[in-house]
């Protein structure tokens, strides 16, 4: 049996390099450096957000004071909730004469399942979020690029949301009427390559464009990657286990174990992963109605989280947590 397989920190590592190169959403999405998560409360952690302030202006030689202002960091929880592992047995007939790269036949097959279990659990969280934006787009007399791509970017544009980082992801419909359409300017032709990850199809609106097979086909996501958070952990090895390893590789972290079962008298291979995610609000409110076709509203980030503007019967004047850094998109 040939086999380069045998340390254990040879094989996390390896099945942390695949396992990324595997993912599509969780490269895309902002990837919190593994969390200390020991002794936190209800496994909760902290990311800090940067602090929102405007500037001042005053007239030179008008003899005006200045005004001192403070900066406020806000902040986001992630919730380390979910433990993504496979646990496998091999034989002892399956060791000696089938397994003839444990890589390739055991290896492989293992990590393409945690990526796939770790995308849809993204998916969900991308999927279930209430968003401040949302469209509607009707496949049978809508236009892709003015309905989907052109509506997007102007509420990006309208909440600040910085233009570097931004994505659209999309479900195999929308991707079909982006492909489809003539103002889509496809990976072939964009002379790019993808930044992230091979799902990339092409650029549109100044938004690179990514299809994913976790999204629901007739979903997709217009956003910044710090729109959503993802945190993972590894659990640490067993004092019992005679086999077995931690690592962490570009945000995400997993640990492997192999130990051997006397009852079934069989190896088992177990790999590991803890992660939390969650959908990334901001408190505050808009200085006109969002909702106007002409002169729609932009949003303005609370300055003082702990002074919030509230009272108004207009409700889009009042500081309130809202997702403005990505938008639904909906198509019937």
């Amino acid at each position: 049996m040939a086999s380069t397989f045998l340390k254990p920190t040879k094989i996390v590592d390896t099945a942390l390099g695949l396992l990324v190169r595997e993912l599509s959403l969780p490269q895309l999405v902002w990837r919190q450096p593994v969390g200390d998560f020991a002794g936190v409360l209800n496994d909760t952690v902290n990311v800090r957000l940067p602090a929102f302030i405007d500037a001042r202006s005053r007239t030179l030689r008008a003899g005006t004071s200045r005004t001192q202002d403070n900066l406020f960091e806000r902040k986001v929880d992630i919730v380390l909730d979910t433990d993504i592992y496979l646990d496998i047995s091999i034989t002892d007939e399956q060791l000696t004469l089938d397994i003839a790269n444990f890589g390739q036949q055991v290896l492989n097959p293992m990590v393409a399942g945690m990526a796939r279990k770790l995308e849809s659990l993204l998916a969900t969280t991308i999927s279930g979020a209430t968003y401040n934006n949302t469209i509607s787009y009707t496949i049978s007399s809508g236009d892709v690029y003015k309905d989907i791509a052109v509506k997007a970017r102007q509420y990006l544009n309208n909440s600040y949301v910085p233009f570097d980082g931004r994505v659209l992801v999309v479900g195999s419909v929308v991707e079909a009427e982006f492909l489809k359409n003539s103002l889509f300017v496809q990976y072939q032709q964009s002379g790019e390559t993808a930044t992230r990850t091979d799902g990339f199809i092409g650029r549109v609106a100044g938004m690179q464009v990514y299809s994913s097979p976790a999204i629901a086909g007739n979903e997709a996501y217009a956003f910044h990657q710090t729109a959503y958070a993802l945190s993972t952990a590894a659990p640490l090895v067993p004092a019992g286990a005679p086999f077995g390893a931690t690592s962490t590789y570009q945000g995400i972290a997993m640990r492997v174990v192999r130990i051997f079962d006397p009852v079934t008298v069989a190896d088992r291979l177990i790999l590991d992963c803890w992660m939390g995610s969650t959908a990334v609000k901001d408190t505050g409110r808009y200085d006109a109605d969002p909702s106007s076709a002409t002169a729609p509203g932009k949003f303005i980030p609370v300055t003082d989280p702990a002074n919030p503007v509230t009272g108004h019967t207009n409700t889009w004047l009042n500081d309130t947590a809202r997702l403005v850094r990505g938008v639904k998109i909906t198509a019937s």
